[in-house]
């Protein structure tokens, strides 16, 4: 550890009035960077890592003035933490009257405030990756970034293991260019893999020194508990209803609280709930992505100012926010894993060396478990961060657009450039060069249309746009992030009569695909308020306020975590000691007993596989505990197998510790009589040929090229003056897909295509895993009717619909109410009491 690093005058007083002092891992870190070193600080929540990286800049600053050219740039991965990072850091700067712009910049800038930077930049610039691949295609970024100092990236952990990551790393080579001087300062959590955030940070280059590692000392551990409700806990069921009450409680025990959810949908009715049963008014509000950016930023203030005693929240509030007054972290709904569940925490008490203060709120009985299994891994330290990955090919695209729109450039220079980012490290040369094809003319089976034709090779070799107005086309669209396809939501009066309608202030967005299956009249909850759909007209959604007693709650594609395998793990383990029972709720020890007794649980080395008849139908259900993607993936795998087999499935189910197949023939009698085994139905071979043809026909296929068709730039949604409809979008996607399929099967983004779904939404590294860790260790249970384990699969049926020969005998649905599947669940089981109490 290097010596005390002295600070100057000013902020060395401005820290002795608050009784600070530094510790050493920010000492350290100042070192590295007055040093001009790369470097790296890893430390939790609370340890002072975003002064730590903003000293060196704010001293530089003060002791050399202001140049009027941009010295730092700072990225974040969340709008929120820059308005947050812009406010805390105003503070010293507005006290010690310092003569220091800071500014910030994001989708959400007006467009006067952005062209004004462009011409008289700030001195430190809190941004995104987005907008800085905006900013690199301009023209003038010779001229911008030319005096750039340092570039911070903040909660480096959560951008470096995704496409915007990739999109970040790019921007950083290019910046190596422009600004060769600059130093690169991260600041992370603590992570499982320092090593590969250090080679995301420091330029891939023979020779070249690894950026300065300097990990912080852990804090105080965190003070987590589970709720244990006195109320029934459901078998299965997400929205934890019945633990509202018991949420209100702790809110009004705490001073300032955050609730945290997973999904939008249910951070909606995790709001409505709370606020029908606030009889004392307490200041409650709401914060989720698709809310309008201005009722956002209130919320932002208002917390920042002490005015609101809780938040509702999703994971727009996950990262760095620093509100002191928040003594209260409330998650609702299982973690699924230990990092996040400890980013999580730590906005409460956001202090280095005081316990933040949180409470578990499990939705139902697996939920439990999970919960607890996430207790036990927070205290251990684990972290189940994701691990690096390659750098797609519709990001590379998208930056090799993007350079064009800048200035022509030289291929073997870009290439070089593009080498030096560690997702790009071992890229081949002929890929890159298939990727300038494409980008130049759309391919070998698209390069006969003109509209593909997006760069000109000149003479000299060197690749232009192949017409200036390209360059504002990729502006509109640039970044990673793609929605599903998103309506306005503006309010307006309820029709009457013929009066038009008069649209008023947005609201937000919500998905497409959800309004347009509602019809005029219809109501539901959005931004914290119940309204009524009045009419959809282009690309908004005109509503009024509304008193409906039951409105419908909206539904989001996408942000579903699967449950981590280290939670995984531990909830396999918990399963099969009894031991560990005790210090679960009894009616939940209840439940794992009655499972034991009745079937069996499954073992943390053996796949537990049942068969039992409901109604007309029949149903196998798994318990691989290896999350939802994993689960979905072997599920549409097993009914294309089933089918070959003569199963005659009909459809299934999945969530983070099980799968249910169901049709119209007894597998487990199957079995039984020798005619299939689970060994050749669990073959590990099923990823091969069967995942293959599965995904040449898939609809989850035509959605990924669709997002990489968007990322890449061949399709734009946004065009000046006219936004493509989400129907459009998918329309010209499918279309190309098609084409592409049958005349350029290995075209580049098909490849990108095929790599996004098995490492994304398949997770087809987990499940080849699972298929091993089972091979030959499977226990079939033959039963009567549904286990108690089983239920919560049922509850969930019908989701996933599979086209075969049983489709043309469906019978009637059975009822999959939760009470109901209880009873059947419970029916022969000793000594444990009537269903309804259970």
């Amino acid at each position: 550890m290097p010596d005390a690093v002295e600070l100057s005058p000013q902020f060395d007083g401005w820290f002795r009035a608050r009784n600070w002092q530094p510790r050493a891992h920010q000492t350290a870190f100042w070192h590295a960077a007055r040093n001009g070193n790369d470097a790296l600080l890893i430390a939790p929540t609370g340890g002072g890592k975003t002064l730590a990286g903003f000293m060196p800049s704010l001293e530089a600053l003060v002791k050399n003035g202001s140049t009027g050219k941009l010295h730092t740039l700072y990225m974040s991965p969340l709008k929120a933490l820059a308005v947050d990072i812009q406010r805390n850091l105003m503070q010293p700067v507005e006290e010690l009257g310092l003569d220091i712009r800071i500014e910030t910049r994001s989708g959400d800038t007006p467009q006067n405030r952005k062209t004004r930077q462009k011409q008289n930049p700030p001195d430190i610039l809190l941004t995104t990756p987005e907008q800085l691949a905006l900013m690199l295609s301009w023209p003038e970024a010779d001229d911008f970034f030319a005096a750039l100092d340092t570039v911070i990236i903040d909660e480096l952990h959560a951008l470096a293991p995704n496409k915007r990551g990739d999109l970040l790393a790019l921007g950083l080579a290019r910046l190596a260019r422009l600004a060769p001087s600059a130093k690169r300062l991260g600041l992370s959590a603590t992570v499982a893999d320092k090593e590969a955030l250090r080679r995301f940070l420091t330029p891939q280059i023979d020779g070249s020194e690894e950026a300065v590692l300097i990990e912080g000392k852990a804090g105080a551990p965190p003070n987590l508990s589970i709720l244990d409700t006195a109320e029934r806990l459901p078998w299965g069921s997400h929205t934890a209803r019945h633990a509202m009450g018991d949420v209100l409680a702790a809110i009004k025990n705490a001073d300032t609280s955050l609730i945290f959810v997973n999904t939008r949908s249910q951070a909606e009715m995790v709001f409505r709930e709370l606020w029908a049963l606030n009889d004392d008014g307490l200041e409650i509000a709401l914060h989720h992505g698709s809310l309008a950016p201005e009722r956002r930023r209130k919320v932002e203030a208002a917390m920042a100012a002490g005015q609101l005693r809780a938040v509702v929240c999703t994971s727009t509030l996950d990262l760095g926010i620093d509100w002191g007054a928040v003594d209260l972290v409330v998650h609702v709904g299982a973690p699924k894993g230990a990092s996040r569940l400890a980013q999580r925490i730590g906005r409460a008490n956001h202090r280095f060396d005081e316990a933040s203060a949180a409470l578990l709120v499990p939705s139902n009985r697996f939920e439990v478990l999970e919960c607890k299994a996430a207790r036990e891994s927070v205290a251990a330290g684990e972290q189940d961060g994701a691990v690096m990955r390659t750098g797609g090919l519709d990001v590379l695209a998208q930056h090799i657009f993007g350079t064009a729109c800048h200035a022509p450039f030289n291929p073997d220079e870009l290439y070089d450039e593009i080498s030096r980012a560690a997702p790009y490290h071992d890229l081949p040369r002929a890929v890159f060069d298939r990727t300038v094809e494409f980008v130049a003319t759309g391919g070998y089976a698209l390069n006969s249309y003109d509209r593909y034709a997006r760069l000109r090779q000149e003479k000299d070799g060197h690749y232009r746009l192949a017409h200036p107005r390209l360059a504002t086309r990729y502006r509109m669209n640039v970044g990673t992030i793609v929605e599903a396809p998103m309506l306005k939501v503006r309010l307006t009066r309820p029709k009457k009569g013929n009066r038009p309608l008069m649209g008023g202030r947005v609201l937000g967005e919500m998905e497409e695909y959800f309004l347009t299956a509602l019809a005029p009249g219809d109501s539901f909850v959005f931004a914290g308020e119940t309204l009524r759909l009045e009419a959809v007209r282009d690309t908004e959604a005109l509503v009024s306020r509304a008193h409906n007693a039951d409105p419908k709650v909206p539904t989001y594609q996408g942000g579903k975590f699967p449950i981590s395998t280290h939670l995984a793990e531990r909830v396999r383990a918990m399963l099969t000691d009894p031991e560990s029972w005790r210090d679960l709720p009894p009616q939940v020890a209840q439940w794992l007993e009655m499972q034991q007794a009745f079937s069996a649980l499954p073992d943390k080395n053996m796949l537990l596989v049942e068969s039992f008849a409901r109604g007309a139908r029949f149903y196998m259900t798994a318990y691989p505990f290896e999350g939802r993607l994993a689960h979905q993936t072997l599920g549409m795998l097993l009914t294309r197998r089933l089918e070959r087999m003569g199963g005659r499935p009909m459809g299934f189910v999945a969530n983070d510790y099980g799968l249910s197949v169901w049709g119209l023939r007894d597998i487990g009698l199957m079995v039984e009589q020798g005619k299939l085994t689970l060994d050749a139905l669990f073959a590990q071979d099923m990823l091969g040929d069967d995942l293959e043809a599965w995904l040449d026909e898939s609809a989850l296929m035509k959605r990924t090229f669709r997002d990489c068709a968007m990322i890449s730039g061949l399709i734009e949604k946004n065009l000046p003056g006219h936004e493509k409809t989400g129907r459009q979008v998918t329309f010209s996607a499918d279309l190309i897909f098609d084409v592409l399929r049958s005349y350029e099967p290995d075209h580049i983004l098909l490849q990108a295509a095929r790599a996004d779904a098995a490492t994304g939404l398949l997770d087809i590294g987990r499940l080849g895993q699972m298929l091993a860790r089972i091979d030959g260790k499977m226990m079939l249970k033959r039963l009567d009717h549904v286990s108690p384990l089983a239920v919560p699969l049922l509850m969930e049926m019908g989701k996933e619909p599979v086209r075969g020969t049983a489709d043309d005998e469906l019978l009637g649905e059975a009822s999959n109410r939760h009470d109901d599947l209880v009873r059947e669940a419970t029916e022969g089981i000793s000594g444990f009491g009537h269903a309804d109490a259970i």
